[in-house]
């Protein structure tokens, strides 16, 4: 499996930051998030491919992008509803290193993504039950195949009453060797509202040690160009790479 470096990369200064294109499914498409509404997404209608064909749009993302690696939010899954395994496995076959946030909540479920082939299991605090929910599942899964989501909306927390705000759960999970974490603000997916920038530069501060990705909003170069000033590890990018806004020239 693919470890990362194939992944689409934007040189500043001496460091690399990854740059993640995003798949949301549902109902067997592709959809286009937006403000995390989730009831209202639509197939995804882009420069790049329609949502009807995933594993197209996939391609597309490795071809014309570069980009091995992808997130993929089974939102179906994450409902509670039947995912989308077969899909999965269709894309795993097809060589790409998927980080999958697929709602789960046990080591079997995580456990069985990544018998499925999938590179990295995606942990979100949206779902999680309890601190000692994330305690298990980091004692019993391989910490190089977990990536924890800070998952908000509108700036709000979304975790177990126990975490009063993000840094606490990103304390916990630097103390389970938990080292890759993303920073989701949902409303600020497919709204143009920029990247969560304040709140990854001050957990970059109190966790320097931790590889911070930025999810939802990212708008063009500059913003990727601001988050890897402020120690961004990487930013996972959907509306920008539909509209054409950034392209393999721009980067």
């Amino acid at each position: 499996m693919d470890s990362g470096l194939s992944a689409f990369r934007v040189p500043y200064y001496n460091v690399f930051m990854l740059v993640i294109p995003v798949l949301d499914l549902k109902g067997g498409q592709a959809v286009h998030a937006v403000r995390g509404e989730r009831a209202g997404y639509k197939p995804v209608r882009g420069v790049l491919g329609h949502g009807e064909d995933v594993v197209a749009l996939a391609a597309a993302y490795r071809d014309q992008l570069g980009c091995q690696i992808q997130y993929v939010a089974d939102l179906d899954a994450i409902a509670g509803l039947l995912g989308h395994m077969t899909l999965l496995r269709s894309l795993c076959d097809n060589g790409f290193a998927l980080w999958v946030d697929a709602g789960v909540s046990t080591v079997n479920q995580a456990q069985a993504l990544i018998d499925l082939g999938v590179a990295k299991v995606i942990i979100g605090s949206e779902t999680l039950q309890s601190p000692d929910h994330l305690v298990s599942l980091a004692a019993h899964l391989p910490a190089n195949r977990i990536v924890l989501s800070v998952d908000l909306k509108e700036g709000i927390f979304l975790a177990p009453a126990e975490f009063s705000a993000p840094a606490d759960l990103l304390k916990l999970a630097a103390d389970h060797h938990v080292d890759s974490v993303i920073l989701l603000d949902l409303a600020r997916v497919g709204a143009a509202a920029g990247p969560p920038l304040d709140l990854l530069t001050s957990l970059h501060q109190l966790f320097p040690a931790l590889s911070l990705y930025a999810g939802g909003g990212v708008r063009g170069r500059s913003d990727l160009k601001a988050l890897d000033e402020a120690g961004a590890a990487g930013a996972l990018v959907a509306t920008a790479f539909h509209l054409g806004v950034l392209s393999a020239a721009d980067l």
